[in-house]
């Protein structure tokens, strides 16, 4: 066990620089645990998703121990900035904001946000301009609340804004009728709508711009950061990623 050990200590400190995981022997991933198709439960309790096959795959390349850790999405800057958690690999997508707080790899794949709506209510909402009136939700932290938040037009126009810490939170609440509109990415919209057909309807209008996924870093992380990208390059040269994709989206949507 301890011929095993040592090697893999080297290993890490090799890949972080000295000292730089307070001496712990492990790579932690800060992730929303309820957040499929990219991070959830399944039926059986166990840990699975899209990200979640990625980081797996990436971290036995790289021969590091990773542990994953739930967090609250409206608190991430204070997990990364605080050492809490070494990396976020949880459908993170790359802004201005998060710049300031974060390193990134190189974006693997593009989403958009989108609009959901009850089977059958789309409430004549064709443009960004009809969710006026609106009470619209959103998961706290999430791209669709930055731009929300950074729209200070559409926001007033809204009748009312809410915000819920867990997307199946939010899902729950455009079920039962507490908001008429959920704003989310695009993927976690389709696979939603794939796992409970018949009672949400996705409306094709494009809330902000196309945004592009990646995995964060604190900024002190630099070195793990390469090391992580240099194992995604190889899993997309041999097409490890893609099937991944493939496996969850039945469409490869990794960005060479």
């Amino acid at each position: 066990m301890k011929r095993i050990l040592l090697p893999l200590l080297l290993i890490i400190s090799a890949l972080t620089g000295c000292g730089s995981f307070g001496g712990v022997d492990k790579v932690v991933i800060g992730i929303d645990d309820e957040f499929a198709p990219i991070c959830f439960h399944d039926e059986r309790n166990e840990l699975v998703g899209f990200d979640i096959d990625l980081a797996r795959e990436a971290a036995e390349r790289m021969g590091v121990e990773i542990e994953f850790k739930p967090i609250s999405w409206d608190n991430k800057e204070e997990e990364i900035v605080s050492g809490n958690v070494d990396m976020i690999w949880n459908g993170l997508d790359i802004t201005e904001e998060r710049k300031e707080y974060m390193i990134f790899t190189r974006p693997y794949m593009d989403d958009r946000q989108i609009l959901l709506v009850r089977q059958g209510d789309d409430q004549g909402i064709h443009a960004e301009e009809d969710l006026a009136g609106k009470i619209v939700g959103t998961q706290a932290g999430s791209t669709s609340d930055s731009y929300i938040n950074q729209n200070a037009n559409l926001k007033n126009s809204l009748k009312e804004y809410k915000t819920y810490m867990k997307f199946n939170e939010v899902v729950a609440a455009l079920k039962s009728g507490e908001i008429d509109v959920l704003i989310c990415d695009e993927l976690v919209a389709r696979y939603e709508m794939k796992q409970d057909p018949g009672h949400l309807e996705l409306l094709n209008v494009r809330i902000g711009s196309i945004a592009e996924m990646a995995v964060g870093f604190g900024k002190d992380k630099i070195e793990l950061r390469d090391e992580v990208q240099k194992a995604f390059n190889g899993m997309i040269k041999d097409g490890t990623a893609q099937k991944i994709s493939e496996k969850w989206f039945q469409a490869d949507l990794i960005r060479e």
